[in-house]
């Protein structure tokens, strides 16, 4: 029986296997649909449609550096147990120096190949190898005349819970020195942008109104009002001249040395920050939160 493109993709999105394997699995059940999932259960390799539900929200960054330009890649997993597996930090390790050499962005990344094979396509025998879902969900490239990295939570080398990564201009013996130091202040404070130029508009104009609302509220309710003048000229540029200060990294106060913003650390260091990039594993995953006690409680209930 002649194997169609329709009943491989049919196959593949049946059981998450690869296109390869999908063909195989036809062609050696002579087009049987059944018989090939079956095929492919057998072979370890229908595994991945199993796991595509189950929220992955572990896992690691993985981060690299070389000639100015540096990446940080995020692969998640179901659990932190699979996260401290050896053969998942290795497949973190490989994409990253993938995404290194050749990412320009996740769906560059994962049509680039892995040892002969598309990255998606490796992810997916490892799905099917390891047993749990896994997520390539981000990847982020930086490219300067110095790109600094830094892992918090380091689970090996180059990989961790938190993956940052600094570009700078300037000396690079310097940029060096106090980048890896700007790094780690990014790993704990995660500025919303670099400087107040560059962060998102409705943000700050959200903030606004949030700011406005709240120090009118505050006012009406007062034992002494301020005159409209004080609320509007004064009390609201301030709360967002802070709120620009805290979440911008040029004017955060520096960990190393609160008396100084980042912008006059860097300045003093005769250097200058021109970007970051800073990846949490989870970031933004919501996790689904399941309470196994409330569960049975709520099926004896039932019975």
């Amino acid at each position: 029986m002649a194997i169609t493109a329709q009943m491989v993709k049919e196959l593949r999105e049946t059981t998450g296997a690869g296109m390869m394997d999908a063909k195989k699995a036809l062609t050696e059940t002579d087009g049987n649909m059944e018989a090939a999932i079956d095929w492919l259960r057998t072979k370890g390799l229908a595994k991945a449609a199993k796991k595509a539900d189950r929220v992955a929200a572990e896992g690691l960054v993985g981060v690299a550096v070389t000639n100015g330009r540096g990446v940080a890649v995020e692969l998640n997993s179901e659990t932190d147990f699979v996260a401290k597996n050896a053969d998942f930090q290795s497949l973190v390790r490989e994409i990253t120096k993938v995404a290194l050499e050749t990412g320009e962005s996740i769906e560059v990344l994962k049509a680039a190949h892995l040892n002969g094979t598309p990255v998606e396509q490796a992810l997916t025998d490892a799905i099917a190898r390891i047993g749990e879902n896994m997520t390539l969900r981000r990847m982020h490239l930086l490219q300067g005349d110095t790109v600094v990295s830094y892992v918090h939570n380091a689970a090996a080398e180059g990989m961790g819970k938190i993956g940052v990564l600094v570009a700078l201009t300037g000396p690079a013996d310097k940029a060096l020195e106090i980048g890896k130091q700007f790094a780690m202040h990014i790993a704990a404070t995660a500025p919303l942008s670099l400087s107040e130029a560059t962060l998102d508009p409705a943000l700050v104009e959200r903030e606004l109104q949030v700011q406005t609302a709240k120090a009118l509220e505050e006012n009406a309710t007062a034992d002494k009002p301020k005159p409209d003048a004080v609320i509007h000229n004064n009390i609201i540029p301030g709360r967002m001249k802070r709120f620009l200060s805290e979440n911008t990294l040029l004017g955060q106060a520096f960990v190393i040395n609160p008396d100084l913003t980042v912008a006059q650390a860097a300045k003093e260091a005769g250097v200058e920050i021109t970007g970051f990039a800073r990846v949490a594993v989870g970031e933004g995953i919501e996790k689904k939160e399941e309470d196994f006690a409330a569960e049975v409680a709520k099926t004896l209930q039932g019975a």
